[in-house]
C-alpha cells in the first residue's frame, strides 16, 4: 500500500530516485503512465499485470468510445526499469503531460503512486476542500 507525499526534484537527464518508503512495495521495474488533473499514474509491474490489466481486458473490443480510452491509456504507458543508482528515467511525453519541469512530488494512493509537477500539485491540492472530498468517500460505503 503506497501513502504519504514526498518532494524531490528531477536531475539534469530527467531521472529520478523513488522515495524510499515508496519504492520497497514497488520493485525495480515500474509501470508509469498519464493519468488524471496533468498527473503520473506509478504501479508495481506485478499489480499492473495481474490486477489491473485484468479488467481493463473486460473492455468490449467493438466499442469504439471503450477503444479509444484504452489506445489513450495504453500507449501513454512506459515499463521503466531502475538503473544500478536506484534512478528512473522519466520519458520526455510523461513529463510533458504532467508539466514536470524539476521539481516533483510523489503521493500515494493506495494502489498506486502519482507524480506530480510540484507547482500542480500545490495549486491542486490547495483548491480542494478535505472535508467534502472525504465525504464523497461514504459513495463507496467507506
Amino acid at each position: 500500500m503506497f501513502i504519504g507525499e514526498y518532494a524531490y526534484q528531477l536531475d539534469e537527464k530527467n531521472r529520478f530516485r523513488m522515495p524510499t518508503k515508496l519504492k520497497q512495495d514497488l520493485g525495480n521495474v515500474i509501470i508509469i503512465a498519464k493519468g488524471t488533473s496533468n498527473s503520473l499514474f506509478v504501479f508495481n509491474k506485478s499489480y499492473f499485470e495481474e490486477q489491473f490489466l485484468s479488467k481493463l481486458n473486460n473492455v468490449p473490443t467493438f466499442n469504439e468510445k471503450a477503444q479509444k480510452a484504452l489506445r489513450s491509456f495504453y500507449s501513454s504507458c512506459f515499463e521503466i526499469e531502475c538503473d544500478n543508482q536506484g534512478r528512473y528515467l522519466l520519458p520526455a511525453s510523461l513529463k510533458e503531460h504532467a508539466k514536470i519541469l524539476k521539481d516533483v512530488t510523489f503521493i500515494g494512493v493506495g494502489n498506486r503512486i502519482e507524480i506530480w509537477s510540484s507547482e500542480e500539485w500545490k495549486n491542486y491540492n490547495n483548491a480542494l476542500d478535505f472535508d467534502s472530498n472525504v465525504q464523497e468517500l461514504g459513495n463507496f460505503e467507506i
